[in-house]
């Protein structure tokens, strides 16, 4: 019997493009080229048919009634909610909070936890590339409770400074504060040490998992932080949902962001008591379809593997760098990926003399390229690597090598139609 050879990993994953109907479509009159997944990935058809079937079939309001829609609400509801529990193995289902973002999720703790536990000269340690969602919390907190905000810096390859890192921890250190994947460097931080490290000082890590999520797989306990968060639309759900993983212990011992309806047990006029967990920080009708959504968003990539797509993107990694070296004058941030496109994220952000990245980016979207100019949220980074903007093009596992040579080959007319301008 002859063996039939496994087709590649390009050739499995061009097929999924038929999942995203977007992707057929044309901007500007030439094929879409969709390279801001770093922004926000594009949603297959078993998402988006899973926001219709709740609305057709299952639309009520959840936990409130015992009415055959309201248990199919539910049921689609709370269901989501263990396939992301399973997703990034949490130990439980109740340690996973529904958000509407990863924004809110980090204020979420920085209010509730925050504010009732840190002091003055209160240490917390966050890193120079995070993203404004991960800082700006964190200033308003510090500014109400007296803490002090200190900060890892990069390395001469633009990666977490680890030796600084030991530096900064001590018996004051409370919280640190870290983004897993860089959304401007691409660089992917070393979070399970990180939190070993804290957690010998009896700090507790938050670890932002927005652009880690989508692109690999998670296991939170192996990592061992007491809170983790992301953003399901980043990761081909709906918009206006996320998650907050915590620590069921740490949960517990936090009290409620929001007030009202759903966080409650008993309400009186002076007082209530308060819902378990992850109820008490859900308070109001929740974002029930766009939970759905991200249900079946954790269905269809572990249907694919996040090790497959992680081992596919690695390749398209090596391939677009492989094509970003080779243009003159181009200033690539954030290390190098290894020979196989590991050690590092799909994304590349750069500049090119002169030319402004939203210029770049303007005469790019008219070829049907669509890419990321300015300061990502991240504009303390963009002052330490003193560029004022750069841009990012980002990969998903729905994009080809085509479509790098696309984007490769329209850089190359935008840079040299510039340098016409410029002399």
């Amino acid at each position: 019997m002859i063996a039939i050879q496994e087709k590649s990993l390009a050739e499995q994953f061009q097929k999924l493009r038929s999942d995203f109907p977007i992707l057929l479509e044309e901007v500007n009159g030439k094929p879409l080229v969709y390279l801001d997944n770093a922004a926000t990935s594009q949603k297959p058809v078993q998402v988006l048919k899973a926001l219709e079937e709740y609305y057709y079939h299952s639309n009520a309001n959840v936990h409130r009634s015992v009415h055959t829609l309201s248990s199919r609400a539910t049921d689609a509801y709370e269901g989501a909610r263990e396939k992301v529990a399973k997703f990034i193995n949490a130990a439980s289902s109740q340690e996973i909070v529904y958000t509407r973002n990863a924004s809110e999720a980090i204020n979420l703790v920085a209010y509730s936890w925050g504010l009732g536990t840190l002091q003055p000269g209160d240490e917390i340690i966050l890193t120079v590339m995070e993203h404004h969602s991960n800082l700006v919390p964190w200033q308003i907190i510090a500014q109400r409770t007296g803490a002090v905000l200190k900060f890892v810096e990069l390395t001469e390859t633009q990666e977490f400074n680890m030796e600084q890192f030991k530096t900064l921890l001590s018996e004051k250190t409370k919280l640190v504060g870290v983004v897993h994947v860089s959304n401007t460097l691409g660089c992917i931080n070393p979070v399970k040490e990180i939190a070993a490290l804290a957690h010998e000082y009896g700090a507790k890590v938050l670890v932002d998992g927005c652009q880690s999520t989508p692109h690999m797989a998670i296991d939170v306990q192996d990592i061992d932080c007491d809170w983790f968060v992301a953003s399901g639309h980043k990761m081909c759900a709906a918009t206006g949902i996320g998650f907050l993983y915590g620590k069921l212990a740490v949960l517990r011992a936090m009290p409620p962001f929001l007030g009202g309806g759903e966080m409650i047990a008993d309400v009186y006029l002076d007082h209530s008591t308060y819902a378990d967990l992850p109820h008490k920080f859900e308070a109001g009708t929740p974002a029930i379809a766009e939970a759905v959504s991200l249900g079946a968003a954790v269905d269809y990539l572990s249907a694919i593997g996040m090790d497959k797509i992680a081992d596919y993107e690695h390749e398209l990694t090596a391939y677009l760098f492989e094509q970003l070296n080779q243009i003159p004058d181009l200033k690539l941030y954030g290390p190098q990926p290894k020979a196989d496109g590991s050690g590092r994220a799909g994304l590349a952000s750069f500049t090119c003399g002169a030319v402004h990245p939203h210029d770049l980016s303007t005469i790019l979207d008219q070829a049907g390229v669509a890419i990321r100019a300015g300061h990502h949220c991240t504009q303390p980074l963009h002052r330490v690597i003193h560029a004022q903007s750069t841009a990012r093009a980002s990969l998903y596992f729905y994009n080809t090598r085509a479509e790098i040579d696309v984007f490769i080959a329209s850089l190359k007319e935008a840079i040299d139609f510039f340098g016409s301008i410029f002399g």
